[in-house]
């Protein structure tokens, strides 16, 4: 039991705060649009916790779905201008922009050249996919917003359980940026999901982070991830832009 306890003692170390990020940019905070705050309370509530855990920023990404949430610019933008209004008010002190994290399927190929899609940054865009599979074409569309000069950021890749190293190795061949969720630092999607993490922050992959938060439960659980090795790991690489945003 002694052996057990030092062992599992070891793997904790002194948080790192998310200060060092400065930004998030994926979370679900626009109240009512998606399967995230469904109040204003809830959002204002949500973005003080994130000030809390040391981000100065939250760029706010709202699900774009055609069959579940089909938002467009003037629902996210609008929720967005009322957030801002709240957070005036009761005079708290967090930047807010808003993004929206697309999901690609037909209809959403269907937009590009034709729609201005929210981009963030260096117009990144924020994508997601499939939790049963990828497009058969997503690299003609990867290509297609590339083309329109879009810098694609896949949502939370080691979430698809589709995805091997192989398939990783392809995507960044191809441009594509990863942005894991802190939460699977802490096995919170699965074990398995954990360990696809951290082989993607060991091989350096890994160009952003973003909590995906939608509801207070989640945000209870990002304090524990600050203590991560893989965190750790993570900061001293080098290699996130959310500080550049």
């Amino acid at each position: 039991m002694l052996k057990w306890f030092s062992k599992k003692k070891k793997q904790v170390l002194e948080p790192i705060d998310f200060s060092i990020l400065k930004t998030d940019i994926h979370s679900h905070f626009i109240p009512g649009i998606d399967d995230g705050a469904p109040d204003m309370e809830t959002s204002i509530s949500l973005i003080k916790k994130m000030h809390e855990l040391g981000f100065s920023k939250v760029i706010t990404s709202p699900h774009v779905m055609s069959d579940f949430y089909q938002n467009s610019n003037e629902t996210i933008l609008s929720g967005l201008a009322d957030i801002r209004t709240e957070l005036k008010l009761q005079n708290i002190n967090m930047e807010i922009d808003a993004v929206a994290e697309y999901y690609i399927d037909f209809d959403f190929e269907q937009k590009i050249g034709k729609e201005n899609f929210l981009t963030f940054g260096d117009n990144y865009i924020l994508v997601e996919l499939s939790f049963m599979e990828a497009p058969k074409n997503l690299f003609d569309i990867i290509f297609k917003l590339q083309l329109e000069g879009y810098k694609v950021v896949l949502a939370h890749p080691e979430r698809y359980g589709y995805y091997t190293a192989k398939d990783y190795d392809e995507l960044a061949a191809r441009g594509v940026l990863l942005q894991i969720n802190l939460l699977s630092l802490i096995g919170h999607y699965s074990p398995q999901i954990m360990k696809k993490t951290e082989a993607l922050i060991a091989k350096n992959q890994v160009s952003f982070v973003g909590t995906d938060c939608h509801n207070m439960h989640h945000a209870e659980l990002y304090e524990k991830c600050q203590t991560q090795k893989a965190w750790h790991n993570l900061v001293n690489s080098g290699k996130l832009l959310n500080s550049t945003l």
